[in-house]
């Protein structure tokens, strides 16, 4: 019996994800000065108001509040009718330094012996039901926003749109697990009040989105996807209303809120840890993105279908407490899941550092996680400029992004698994 999936996005300038961004760019900009920076940084944004919160150690001074009311300005909270812009909103910094009790867990004279900064399990999934190995629900809500965010940008077929946006895509499944259609579509937008009747500007608003933007996400997708959209599809547009009080104005926003949207919109597990605002030697970030590395490169090698990773650790211990793996049934080779999970841990080094080396995680690389997900992105190679408040010069980096998202240990797989 066929059966249905959902699974939902919010956009940069939703609350929760301008907290995910502030602090990711405090940790970015942390690790551009000083790579062995321990950052944990917390955001709160609320009407007119940033509250920074967190534990560092690192030999870089930082303006925190300009590099606050940049993120903040490049989202698009930029006029004074939105009760909450970058220039106008005040900022107030309650960081300290890392406490030593913890940080003797972490750091230790051989860097290959780099204890967990903290206990918990985390979770990698991936799938074969898109390019990208993601779960499709997640994948569209995503790409709707992504393209609703250039649409405003671009501010050209759709001009009243303000910041603050959701959706949301159900998926039916036939029994055997495959996408069979889009059954329903939601898209919530902040907007300006552009006409007086309300009831015209909803609807306005809802021919927009059907009109101008569904065409623009679909003509993006391979023709496989194209196919799931049909006549039939309920679209939810702005339900509730008008939603022209929005953002931090709206919502009171705070980092790490919304961990599902950044994962893997309900499929798979998570281990109820956050990412933005964490330097790599925090598991929960490098760890969810090892184990991420390891599913998507499990499943474009052929082992399964559909994977499950979760690794677990003990704050300063060096190796994982364990690796499982769970098939779901989908496994193509002749193994357990217990024997597919011992050949992952022979293949992969799952001690802290070697994360950190394997995936790059030193580099300043994680703004760009902070919004659309953290997984199913694009790796690529950026060129970033920091400003330096130390009176010395700017610092230029060539970054590379999402290294996680890397098919570079297939062929390792194979060979392992004999495919």
């Amino acid at each position: 019996m066929s059966y249905l999936f959902t699974s939902e996005s919010v956009s940069e300038g939703h609350p929760d994800k301008v907290s995910d961004q502030i602090s990711d760019a405090l940790v970015d900009n942390f690790l551009a000065f000083d790579k062995d920076s321990k950052v944990a940084c917390e955001t709160l944004v609320t009407t007119g108001q940033v509250v920074l919160a967190g534990e560092v150690k690192s030999k870089t001074y930082l303006d925190v509040q300009k590099i606050a009311r940049d993120v903040i300005n490049k989202i698009g909270y930029t006029k004074s009718e939105y009760m909450f812009d970058g220039n106008s909103c005040g900022v107030f910094s309650a960081i300290h330094e890392q406490s030593q009790d913890i940080n003797q867990g972490v750091d230790r004279d051989t860097k290959e012996e780099q204890g967990a900064g903290d206990q918990g399990m985390m979770f990698g999934y991936a799938t074969n039901e898109t390019e990208n190995f993601m779960p499709l629900a997640l994948d569209l809500s995503h790409k709707i926003l992504e393209e609703l965010a250039l649409l405003r940008r671009e501010n050209n077929e759709i001009t009243y749109l303000r910041p603050d946006s959701k959706s949301q895509v159900t998926i039916e499944y036939t029994d055997d697990n495959v996408p069979f259609r889009i059954k329903d579509i939601v898209v919530s937008t902040q907007h300006d009040q552009f006409l007086e009747n309300d009831d015209e500007m909803l609807a306005k608003i809802k021919s927009d989105i059907i009109n101008i933007l569904i065409p623009r996400v679909i003509a993006k997708l391979p023709a496989s996807i194209q196919a799931l959209f049909n006549d039939n599809i309920v679209y939810h547009v702005n339900p509730t209303g008008k939603f022209v009080i929005g953002g931090p104005h709206g919502d009171t926003g705070l980092t790490g809120r919304k961990i599902i949207v950044d994962t893997y919109g309900g499929k798979g597990a998570h281990g109820g840890g956050a990412f933005s605002g964490k330097d790599p030697s925090k598991v929960d970030r490098s760890a969810a993105y090892a184990t991420r590395h390891i599913a998507k490169n499990l499943v474009a090698a052929g082992v399964a279908d559909e994977i499950l990773i979760q690794v677990s650790y003990a704050i300063g211990v060096v190796e994982p407490m364990g690796i499982y793996v769970n098939t779901y049934g989908t496994a193509n080779v002749d193994l357990a899941d217990g024997e597919i999970a011992e050949i992952v841990s022979s293949i992969f080094d799952m001690r802290p550092s070697a994360i950190e080396e394997r995936l790059k995680l030193r580099q300043p690389m994680y703004l760009e996680s902070a919004a659309y997900g953290h997984m199913g992105r694009k790796n690529e190679i950026v060129t970033k400029t920091f400003k330096n408040m130390n009176g010395n010069e700017d610092k230029t980096i060539e970054v590379e992004l999402f290294t996680w998202e890397k098919l570079d240990y297939v062929s390792k797989v194979k060979e392992a698994f004999k495919l």
